[in-house]
Protein backbone atom coordinates (compact mmCIF):
# COMPACT_ATOMS: atom_id res chain seq x y z
CA UNK A 1 0.00 0.00 0.00
CA UNK A 2 0.72 3.37 -0.78
CA UNK A 3 2.62 5.57 2.28
CA UNK A 4 -0.31 8.14 1.23
CA UNK A 5 -3.43 5.60 1.51
CA UNK A 6 -1.76 4.62 4.41
CA UNK A 7 -0.87 7.85 6.18
CA UNK A 8 -5.14 8.73 5.07
CA UNK A 9 -6.41 5.18 6.72
CA UNK A 10 -3.95 5.95 10.14
CA UNK A 11 -5.43 9.31 10.80
CA UNK A 12 -8.85 8.84 9.30
CA UNK A 13 -8.94 12.76 10.14
CA UNK A 14 -7.60 14.15 6.67
CA UNK A 15 -9.58 14.14 2.95
CA UNK A 16 -8.72 15.80 -0.35
CA UNK A 17 -11.02 16.92 -2.63
CA UNK A 18 -8.80 18.04 -5.83
CA UNK A 19 -11.27 19.17 -7.98
CA UNK A 20 -10.26 17.89 -12.35
CA UNK A 21 -8.32 20.08 -14.61
CA UNK A 22 -11.33 19.14 -16.66
CA UNK A 23 -14.60 21.51 -17.18
CA UNK A 24 -18.08 19.82 -16.33
CA UNK A 25 -20.59 21.43 -16.93
CA UNK A 26 -23.95 22.03 -14.74
CA UNK A 27 -27.66 22.67 -15.91
CA UNK A 28 -28.27 26.10 -15.08
CA UNK A 29 -31.45 25.45 -12.44
CA UNK A 30 -28.63 23.67 -10.40
CA UNK A 31 -26.31 26.88 -10.43
CA UNK A 32 -28.68 29.60 -10.69
CA UNK A 33 -32.08 30.45 -9.29
CA UNK A 34 -35.03 32.39 -10.33
CA UNK A 35 -35.85 35.72 -8.72
CA UNK A 36 -39.35 35.55 -6.77
CA UNK A 37 -39.08 32.03 -7.06
CA UNK A 38 -38.96 30.57 -3.47
CA UNK A 39 -40.35 28.70 -0.38
CA UNK A 40 -41.68 31.47 2.24
CA UNK A 41 -41.71 30.83 5.92
CA UNK A 42 -44.82 30.54 8.26
CA UNK A 43 -44.74 30.29 11.53
CA UNK A 44 -48.08 30.20 14.47
CA UNK A 45 -48.22 30.25 18.01
CA UNK A 46 -50.31 27.37 19.05
CA UNK A 47 -51.15 24.59 22.22
CA UNK A 48 -50.54 20.99 22.49
CA UNK A 49 -53.11 19.26 24.59
CA UNK A 50 -53.38 15.70 25.71
CA UNK A 51 -50.28 14.95 27.60
CA UNK A 52 -50.06 13.11 30.49
CA UNK A 53 -48.86 15.81 33.32
CA UNK A 54 -45.52 17.01 31.16
CA UNK A 55 -46.93 20.25 29.92
CA UNK A 56 -46.69 23.81 30.96
CA UNK A 57 -47.00 23.95 34.93
CA UNK A 58 -48.02 28.11 35.79
CA UNK A 59 -47.06 29.56 32.28
CA UNK A 60 -48.85 32.80 32.48
CA UNK A 61 -49.54 32.88 28.51
CA UNK A 62 -50.27 28.88 28.21
CA UNK A 63 -53.38 30.01 30.85
CA UNK A 64 -54.57 32.78 29.15
CA UNK A 65 -54.29 31.06 25.74
CA UNK A 66 -55.80 28.05 27.16
CA UNK A 67 -58.95 30.41 28.88
CA UNK A 68 -59.60 32.09 25.85
CA UNK A 69 -59.32 29.06 23.97
CA UNK A 70 -62.28 27.95 25.98
CA UNK A 71 -64.11 30.91 25.93
CA UNK A 72 -63.98 30.79 21.34
CA UNK A 73 -65.47 27.18 22.59
CA UNK A 74 -68.50 28.99 24.23
CA UNK A 75 -67.19 27.61 28.05
CA UNK A 76 -66.96 30.73 30.34
CA UNK A 77 -64.85 30.87 33.25
CA UNK A 78 -65.31 32.68 36.10
CA UNK A 79 -62.01 32.01 37.26
CA UNK A 80 -59.66 32.85 34.07
CA UNK A 81 -56.31 31.97 35.54
CA UNK A 82 -56.20 28.32 34.40
CA UNK A 83 -53.79 25.78 35.07
CA UNK A 84 -53.08 22.73 33.25
CA UNK A 85 -50.40 20.20 33.22
CA UNK A 86 -51.95 18.46 30.16
CA UNK A 87 -51.59 21.54 28.04
CA UNK A 88 -48.48 23.24 26.40
CA UNK A 89 -47.70 26.15 24.47
CA UNK A 90 -45.73 25.85 21.40
CA UNK A 91 -44.38 27.51 18.18
CA UNK A 92 -45.66 26.16 15.01
CA UNK A 93 -43.15 26.31 11.83
CA UNK A 94 -43.97 25.10 8.70
CA UNK A 95 -42.39 26.54 4.81
CA UNK A 96 -44.84 27.26 2.26
CA UNK A 97 -43.77 26.27 -1.40
CA UNK A 98 -43.13 28.65 -4.08
CA UNK A 99 -46.44 27.94 -5.82
CA UNK A 100 -48.46 26.39 -3.06
CA UNK A 101 -52.23 26.08 -4.02
CA UNK A 102 -55.03 25.99 -1.33
CA UNK A 103 -55.76 22.55 -0.10
CA UNK A 104 -52.31 21.46 -0.42
CA UNK A 105 -50.89 19.83 2.85
CA UNK A 106 -47.96 20.81 5.15
CA UNK A 107 -45.49 19.40 7.30
CA UNK A 108 -45.00 21.26 10.44
CA UNK A 109 -42.26 21.30 13.02
CA UNK A 110 -44.00 21.98 16.78
CA UNK A 111 -41.64 23.64 19.78
CA UNK A 112 -42.69 23.57 23.28
CA UNK A 113 -41.73 27.59 24.39
CA UNK A 114 -42.33 26.99 28.06
CA UNK A 115 -41.60 24.63 30.75
CA UNK A 116 -42.85 21.72 29.59
CA UNK A 117 -40.46 18.32 29.55
CA UNK A 118 -42.12 16.45 26.56
CA UNK A 119 -44.74 16.55 23.92
CA UNK A 120 -45.42 12.94 23.51
CA UNK A 121 -49.06 11.76 22.87
CA UNK A 122 -49.76 15.21 22.81
CA UNK A 123 -52.32 16.72 19.92
CA UNK A 124 -51.61 19.95 18.05
CA UNK A 125 -55.23 22.21 17.93
CA UNK A 126 -56.17 24.35 14.79
CA UNK A 127 -53.23 27.06 14.84
CA UNK A 128 -53.11 29.90 12.43
CA UNK A 129 -49.81 30.05 10.39
CA UNK A 130 -48.82 33.62 9.13
CA UNK A 131 -46.51 34.63 6.39
CA UNK A 132 -43.71 37.70 7.06
CA UNK A 133 -46.80 39.74 6.14
CA UNK A 134 -48.66 38.75 8.51
CA UNK A 135 -51.27 37.35 6.79
CA UNK A 136 -52.82 33.33 6.96
CA UNK A 137 -51.64 30.95 4.43
CA UNK A 138 -52.13 27.89 6.56
CA UNK A 139 -53.71 26.05 9.41
CA UNK A 140 -52.15 23.63 11.33
CA UNK A 141 -53.73 20.60 13.59
CA UNK A 142 -53.14 16.90 14.30
CA UNK A 143 -50.78 14.14 16.60
CA UNK A 144 -47.68 15.14 17.42
CA UNK A 145 -45.09 12.70 16.43
CA UNK A 146 -41.82 13.25 18.72
CA UNK A 147 -38.79 10.77 18.05
CA UNK A 148 -37.43 9.57 21.73
CA UNK A 149 -38.17 8.59 24.79
CA UNK A 150 -36.79 11.68 26.50
CA UNK A 151 -33.48 9.42 27.76
CA UNK A 152 -31.41 10.62 25.06
CA UNK A 153 -33.54 12.91 23.07
CA UNK A 154 -35.47 16.40 23.47
CA UNK A 155 -38.92 15.54 23.14
CA UNK A 156 -40.10 19.21 23.86
CA UNK A 157 -39.90 19.13 19.98
CA UNK A 158 -41.87 17.33 17.22
CA UNK A 159 -43.62 17.69 13.72
CA UNK A 160 -47.07 17.10 12.30
CA UNK A 161 -46.59 15.05 9.43
CA UNK A 162 -49.27 17.04 6.47
CA UNK A 163 -50.20 18.59 9.79
CA UNK A 164 -51.36 22.12 8.08
CA UNK A 165 -53.66 22.72 5.20
CA UNK A 166 -52.56 25.20 3.03
CA UNK A 167 -55.62 28.08 2.78
CA UNK A 168 -54.89 30.52 -0.03
CA UNK A 169 -52.94 30.36 -3.22
CA UNK A 170 -49.35 31.93 -3.75
CA UNK A 171 -50.24 34.48 -6.14
CA UNK A 172 -48.19 34.97 -9.25
CA UNK A 173 -49.08 35.32 -13.04
CA UNK A 174 -45.52 33.36 -14.24
CA UNK A 175 -46.69 32.38 -17.27
CA UNK A 176 -47.26 36.24 -18.58
CA UNK A 177 -44.14 38.14 -17.36
CA UNK A 178 -41.97 39.68 -19.86
CA UNK A 179 -39.04 39.63 -18.02
CA UNK A 180 -37.36 37.15 -15.64
CA UNK A 181 -34.11 37.59 -14.06
CA UNK A 182 -31.72 34.84 -12.57
CA UNK A 183 -29.33 34.76 -9.87
CA UNK A 184 -26.26 32.62 -9.67
CA UNK A 185 -25.93 30.67 -6.72
CA UNK A 186 -21.77 31.66 -6.42
CA UNK A 187 -21.66 35.26 -8.55
CA UNK A 188 -18.72 35.48 -11.02
CA UNK A 189 -18.16 37.81 -14.05
CA UNK A 190 -17.11 34.64 -16.11
CA UNK A 191 -19.67 32.32 -15.29
CA UNK A 192 -22.43 35.49 -15.78
CA UNK A 193 -20.77 35.66 -19.11
CA UNK A 194 -20.93 32.36 -20.57
CA UNK A 195 -24.47 32.17 -19.11
CA UNK A 196 -25.54 35.12 -21.06
CA UNK A 197 -23.59 33.65 -24.54
CA UNK A 198 -25.05 30.16 -24.24
CA UNK A 199 -28.68 31.47 -23.89
CA UNK A 200 -28.60 33.63 -25.93
CA UNK A 201 -27.14 30.98 -28.88
CA UNK A 202 -30.09 28.90 -27.12
CA UNK A 203 -33.13 31.30 -27.92
CA UNK A 204 -31.19 32.32 -31.51
CA UNK A 205 -31.42 36.01 -30.51
CA UNK A 206 -29.79 38.78 -27.93
CA UNK A 207 -32.57 37.60 -25.12
CA UNK A 208 -30.28 37.64 -22.04
CA UNK A 209 -27.78 40.29 -20.46
CA UNK A 210 -25.77 40.39 -17.16
CA UNK A 211 -26.83 43.30 -14.48
CA UNK A 212 -23.66 42.14 -12.34
CA UNK A 213 -21.81 39.14 -11.50
CA UNK A 214 -24.36 37.10 -10.02
CA UNK A 215 -27.69 38.56 -12.10
CA UNK A 216 -28.86 37.47 -15.53
CA UNK A 217 -31.99 39.38 -17.08
CA UNK A 218 -34.38 37.25 -19.94
CA UNK A 219 -36.52 39.31 -22.35
CA UNK A 220 -38.92 36.86 -22.92
CA UNK A 221 -38.58 36.00 -26.57
CA UNK A 222 -42.06 36.16 -29.01
CA UNK A 223 -42.15 32.69 -29.39
CA UNK A 224 -42.62 32.24 -25.55
CA UNK A 225 -44.97 34.93 -24.92
CA UNK A 226 -47.56 33.92 -22.42
CA UNK A 227 -45.62 30.74 -22.28
CA UNK A 228 -43.21 31.11 -19.54
CA UNK A 229 -42.98 27.79 -17.74
CA UNK A 230 -42.07 26.53 -21.42
CA UNK A 231 -39.70 29.21 -21.22
CA UNK A 232 -37.29 28.66 -18.02
CA UNK A 233 -38.00 24.78 -18.65
CA UNK A 234 -35.79 25.38 -21.70
CA UNK A 235 -33.51 27.79 -19.92
CA UNK A 236 -32.71 25.43 -16.75
CA UNK A 237 -31.59 22.87 -18.70
CA UNK A 238 -29.34 24.53 -20.23
CA UNK A 239 -25.53 23.50 -19.25
CA UNK A 240 -22.73 25.98 -18.29
CA UNK A 241 -19.37 25.46 -17.38
CA UNK A 242 -19.11 27.61 -14.13
CA UNK A 243 -15.86 29.27 -13.72
CA UNK A 244 -14.50 29.32 -10.04
CA UNK A 245 -11.85 31.11 -8.00
CA UNK A 246 -8.56 29.63 -6.75
CA UNK A 247 -8.83 28.91 -3.40
CA UNK A 248 -7.81 26.14 -0.76
CA UNK A 249 -9.96 25.88 2.54
CA UNK A 250 -9.21 24.24 5.90
CA UNK A 251 -10.88 23.35 8.59
CA UNK A 252 -8.45 22.84 11.24
CA UNK A 253 -10.18 20.91 13.88
CA UNK A 254 -11.08 17.93 11.76
CA UNK A 255 -8.04 18.38 9.38
CA UNK A 256 -10.16 18.57 6.22
CA UNK A 257 -8.91 19.73 3.19
CA UNK A 258 -10.49 21.53 0.32
CA UNK A 259 -7.99 22.42 -2.48
CA UNK A 260 -9.32 24.06 -5.99
CA UNK A 261 -7.46 22.79 -9.31
CA UNK A 262 -6.98 26.81 -10.44
CA UNK A 263 -4.29 26.74 -6.97
CA UNK A 264 -0.68 27.00 -8.35
CA UNK A 265 2.46 27.49 -6.85
CA UNK A 266 5.37 29.44 -7.54
CA UNK A 267 9.04 29.01 -6.73
CA UNK A 268 9.87 28.73 -3.15
CA UNK A 269 11.98 26.37 -0.66
CA UNK A 270 9.96 24.83 2.14
CA UNK A 271 11.58 23.28 5.12
CA UNK A 272 10.13 21.72 7.49
CA UNK A 273 10.98 19.32 10.44
CA UNK A 274 13.53 16.85 8.75
CA UNK A 275 11.53 17.49 5.31
CA UNK A 276 12.59 19.88 2.18
CA UNK A 277 10.90 20.53 -0.65
CA UNK A 278 11.68 22.93 -3.68
CA UNK A 279 9.70 24.28 -6.93
CA UNK A 280 11.78 25.66 -8.60
CA UNK A 281 11.88 26.48 -12.72
CA UNK A 282 14.22 23.65 -13.66
CA UNK A 283 12.18 21.47 -16.29
CA UNK A 284 13.57 17.80 -15.66
CA UNK A 285 15.64 18.07 -12.58
CA UNK A 286 15.98 15.08 -10.85
CA UNK A 287 14.74 14.71 -7.03
CA UNK A 288 17.42 14.04 -5.06
CA UNK A 289 18.28 10.45 -3.83
CA UNK A 290 17.57 11.97 0.23
CA UNK A 291 13.94 10.56 0.84
CA UNK A 292 13.01 13.24 2.91
CA UNK A 293 13.26 15.56 0.08
CA UNK A 294 11.35 16.66 -3.04
CA UNK A 295 11.87 19.17 -5.95
CA UNK A 296 8.61 20.28 -8.10
CA UNK A 297 8.57 22.43 -10.94
CA UNK A 298 7.30 26.20 -10.62
CA UNK A 299 3.31 26.43 -11.26
CA UNK A 300 2.25 23.01 -10.28
CA UNK A 301 -0.88 22.88 -8.67
CA UNK A 302 -1.64 22.68 -4.87
CA UNK A 303 -2.54 19.14 -5.30
CA UNK A 304 0.73 18.35 -6.50
CA UNK A 305 2.34 19.45 -3.72
CA UNK A 306 0.05 17.50 -1.20
CA UNK A 307 0.61 14.28 -2.48
CA UNK A 308 4.67 14.92 -2.70
CA UNK A 309 3.85 15.71 0.80
CA UNK A 310 1.92 13.05 1.53
CA UNK A 311 4.36 10.45 0.16
CA UNK A 312 7.01 12.07 2.45
CA UNK A 313 5.00 10.78 5.09
CA UNK A 314 3.78 14.88 6.17
CA UNK A 315 0.86 14.75 8.99
CA UNK A 316 -2.68 16.78 8.73
CA UNK A 317 -1.47 19.33 10.98
CA UNK A 318 1.86 20.01 9.40
CA UNK A 319 0.33 20.31 6.19
CA UNK A 320 -1.86 22.66 7.06
CA UNK A 321 1.10 24.98 9.14
CA UNK A 322 2.93 24.39 5.09
CA UNK A 323 0.09 25.82 3.52
CA UNK A 324 -0.39 28.33 5.63
CA UNK A 325 3.49 29.32 5.44
CA UNK A 326 3.18 28.92 1.72
CA UNK A 327 0.77 31.87 1.26
CA UNK A 328 2.01 34.07 4.02
CA UNK A 329 5.73 34.07 1.89
CA UNK A 330 3.22 35.09 -1.14
CA UNK A 331 3.65 32.03 -3.45
CA UNK A 332 -0.03 29.96 -2.88
CA UNK A 333 -1.78 32.04 -5.55
CA UNK A 334 -5.27 31.95 -5.27
CA UNK A 335 -7.34 32.28 -1.62
CA UNK A 336 -6.75 30.39 1.78
CA UNK A 337 -9.61 30.64 4.30
CA UNK A 338 -9.15 28.53 7.94
CA UNK A 339 -12.01 27.72 9.99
Amino acid sequence: MKPSIKLALRLGVLFFLLWSNLSFAARLKDIASIRGVRENQLIGYGLVVGLKGTGDSKTEFTSKSFARLLDKLGMKLDNPDVSSKNVAAVLVTATLPAFGKAGNPLDVKVNAIGDATSLVGGTLIQTPLRAGNDQIFAVAQGAVSVLGDGKDLHTTTGSVPNGAIIERDVTSDFASKKMFRLTLHNPDFTTAARTVLTINKELGGQYASAKDSGTVDIITPFAFENRGVELLATIESIEINPDQKARVIINEKTGTIVIGDKVKISRVAISHGNISLKVTDSKGKKTPSDDKVTVLDSGVSVGDLVQSLNKLGVSPKDLISILQSIKTAGALHGELEVY
